[in-house]
């Protein structure tokens, strides 16, 4: 069996990357350890920036994104008791949208079957092989058990931190930039109306807390915890009192319900470099992992191919190798601007169980900064939002 691209990965960078491709009319095959129902049911939280909101329109995926996510012009910045948001739309003249990440491949999905492209669901076995020859293969056992092996003329590694991609590339030849902060986050969703408008990312003396929304009837919302934190020892009232004395303050209060769902994720930094070893080049978070304080993840992903695709539209139709060269450093200056952010954001929200009464002083003097200079403004916007693809 061959193609142009085999794809390992049904996340939103191989998805997307498959649709950019068939655009420019080179054949690709998406390998993919799970099932459909699987990916389309594993719930994920999302905010899309402009950028990938414009682009899943362009793909003509972006409609259930636009009619039924929310669009929010701004955040709520909440510190010493206080309230203050920063419009992104009036700095900026850009938003972002809460639309989740399952819906984001549910529609994904549905429009490259249609289109019918060749995803290989439930595929076991991945390996990869002759990476920096001419030919690199994927080989899998597919679902119904037969032995296949895929022949390309590149690979795109998009199957996420654990998977075989980044694996395939000797310890030798690239650096795992990683960094672990000493704590996570517990995340719920509860059946409860709206408490605010547009998320609210909270400082305050007992950790930071995150106040978002999924839709009209369930709320998202986070607090810092301890990474070792066990969800099961809280009950929904020691939930509800810790959330609510992290936003406590003129007259806020969170509109409470029932807590259907529960868990802490850990909080990391992770970059590996080069993004491409021979024919192999990994995209989204295979080649980068970010905090969720700056909600890059997904939109990052989505930055990769982009530039992935616009490679290798002109490698197939020139033979050009100039922009698959470039790509891995192409892509490098946004990730790292994205772990910036979402360092910056994290470093100047959550306590540091090392930290100091100094580093307190200095958190919220950079708050104070951010909410009474519109230069402080505006940076936070513009990257919040997000750069040009």
């Amino acid at each position: 069996m061959r193609t142009r691209v085999g794809i390992v990965g049904a996340g939103p960078a191989g998805l997307v990357l498959s649709h950019l491709l068939a655009e420019r009319g080179i054949d690709s095959v998406v390998v993919e350890t799970r099932g459909r129902a699987a990916i389309e049911q594993t719930i994920r939280a999302g905010v899309l920036e402009q950028g990938t909101v414009e682009l899943l329109t362009a793909m003509g995926v972006g409609a259930r994104a636009l009619a039924e996510g929310a669009r929010h012009d701004g955040i709520e910045l909440r510190f010493g008791g206080r309230g203050h948001r920063v419009d992104f739309s009036g700095l900026t003249g850009r938003a972002v949208w809460l639309y989740p990440q399952h819906e984001v491949l549910k529609d994904l999905i549905a429009a490259r079957l249609a289109a019918g492209a060749d995803i290989r669901f439930e595929a076991s076995d991945v390996a990869l092989r002759g990476i920096t020859s001419d030919e690199p293969v994927i080989s899998f056992t597919d679902a119904d058990g037969t032995p296949v092996e895929l022949r390309c003329d590149v690979i795109a590694g998009c199957d996420g931190s654990s998977g075989v991609s980044r694996r395939s590339i000797p310890d030798g030849d690239r650096t795992d930039y990683f960094r672990a902060y000493p704590f996570g986050w517990f995340g719920i969703l509860a059946e409860a109306p709206p408490s605010s408008k547009e998320l609210v990312y909270a400082h305050s003396d007992r950790g930071f807390a995150l106040i978002s929304t999924r839709t009209p009837q369930v709320q998202r919302m986070y607090f810092q915890c301890d990474p070792d934190e066990r969800a099961d020892d809280w009950s929904d009232d020691r939930i509800w009192a810790e959330l609510n004395a992290r936003v406590a303050g003129d007259g806020f209060s969170l509109a409470e319900g029932r807590i259907f769902d529960r868990g802490v994720i850990p909080m990391r930094s992770y970059v590996c470099e080069p993004m491409r070893h021979g024919r192999l080049f990994l995209a989204g978070d295979a080649a980068h992992v970010v905090p969720p304080t700056g909600a890059k993840g997904l939109n990052l992903a989505v930055a990769d191919v982009v530039v992935l695709a616009r490679a290798l539209e002109e490698y197939f139709a020139t033979g050009s190798t100039g922009s698959l060269d470039a790509y891995g450093p192409t892509a490098a200056r946004r990730v790292w601007r994205a772990q910036h952010f979402s360092w910056w954001m994290t470093s100047m929200l959550h306590t540091d169980p090392a930290g100091s009464p100094f580093d307190v002083k200095r958190q919220l003097g950079e708050l104070e900064l951010i909410t009474s200079s519109t230069a402080a403004a505006t940076h936070l916007a513009e990257a919040y939002t997000g750069w040009p693809l």
